[in-house]
């Protein structure tokens, strides 16, 4: 029964992945279509999730374990 719930939550944080990747995807490509900047897209809602958890979690992860 463990075994279950862990898988579901790995589930879960794939589901969560994708549909922030989607989403990220569809404001690049608008963003490509008007000729926006490159970086215009990491301005957006999308782009903010994907950032903090690129930049924002292993910088936590550092401050959490340094003691």
């Amino acid at each position: 029964m463990q075994g279950l719930i862990v898988l579901m939550k790995m589930v879960a944080v794939v589901l969560a992945g994708i549909a922030v990747g989607n989403w990220f995807l569809t404001k690049v490509k608008e963003g490509r279509a008007r000729s926006d900047p490159w970086y215009k897209a990491y301005l957006t809602v999308p782009g903010l999730i994907i950032l903090v958890a690129v930049l924002g979690l292993p910088v936590a992860w550092w401050l959490l374990n340094a003691s």
